[in-house]
């Protein structure tokens, strides 16, 4: 049921609004009225465009999309699954500028990723933190507990081995040396550079990235294990990308992005496309 809100003057000099075309501006604007108490509502393009778009045939339910693309792109929204396996948005801000007077009833089901299913970025645990007692988190140091051999391989869960289908390797690329007074920069260590060419300075790949490797890698990195769910979604929208071309370390750069802003899986290709 739609309900009257407030729009604070300071919105309209807000840094996030002003990063999204006028479309996607007025489409947040009115998804305040149209969400339950707690800024929820369902994530369906066509609903959204008939309810907020009637009058503008020429702003349907693809642009509405793209619209809520990036708005959750510049953390104005959150997209997630509920428990029912249907899909739903949140204001992220709503909590924090909106006063209900007269609750509606109306709850849609929570956000795992603002609602206590993801640990907080502000805590120690979030940042990298050293953490007692953890299956996940072995190593002294925060840059090592990110990409573990082990944690990755150990956190793969049975429910991802639909994603063991290899990405496009790269051919012929040579990483650039980083100078070194223990040596020369082999590059990660969560790939098998294999034999170097010309050199230890310049190794090439040698092993495919799997989006189930990734996936493994991103539930390492999370303090706490993510739901099943969202492990699938994420796998789901790695291996598209994989299969589209796209290198492999501008995917995992774009799900580290997604993972420490706590956006939602969908918004992983467009973090993996930007430099």
């Amino acid at each position: 049921m739609a309900r009257i809100r407030t729009i604070k003057p300071e919105a309209f000099s807000s840094e996030s609004l002003a990063a999204v075309s006028i479309t996607a501006e007025r489409t947040f604007f009115s998804l305040l009225t149209q969400a339950d108490d707690h800024g929820r509502f369902r994530d369906q393009s066509a609903v959204i465009a008939g309810l907020l778009w009637s009058l503008r045939p020429e702003h349907g339910p693809i642009e509405v999309e793209d619209d809520l693309t990036q708005l959750a792109g510049n953390e104005l929204i959150c997209r997630y699954e509920g428990e029912d396996g249907k899909r739903y948005l949140h204001i992220v801000t709503f909590s924090k500028h909106q006063k209900v007077n007269r609750p509606s009833g109306v709850r849609h089901p929570n956000c795992p990723y603002h609602d206590g299913g993801r640990v907080p970025l502000t805590s120690p645990l979030a940042q990298g933190g050293l953490r007692e007692a953890s299956v996940h988190h072995q190593a002294p140091a925060p840059e090592l507990a990110r990409t573990p051999h082990a944690a990755s391989a150990n956190l793969i869960s049975a429910g991802q081995d639909g994603f063991t289908e290899p990405s496009v390797q790269r051919q012929g690329e040579v990483r650039e040396p980083t100078p070194s007074p223990h040596g020369p920069d082999l590059g990660p260590r969560i790939m098998d550079l294999g034999s170097p060419l010309g050199g230890a300075s310049a190794p090439t790949p040698s092993q495919t990235v799997t989006a189930q490797q990734m996936v493994g890698e991103y539930a390492a990195a999370c303090g706490k294990r993510p739901p099943e769910s969202v492990l699938g979604h994420v796998g789901r929208e790695i291996k598209k990308l994989l299969r589209e071309g796209i290198d492999p370390e501008h995917v995992r750069a774009g799900v580290e992005r997604m993972r420490v802003k706590s956006l939602h899986p969908a918004c992983c290709p467009a973090w993996s496309t930007r430099p």
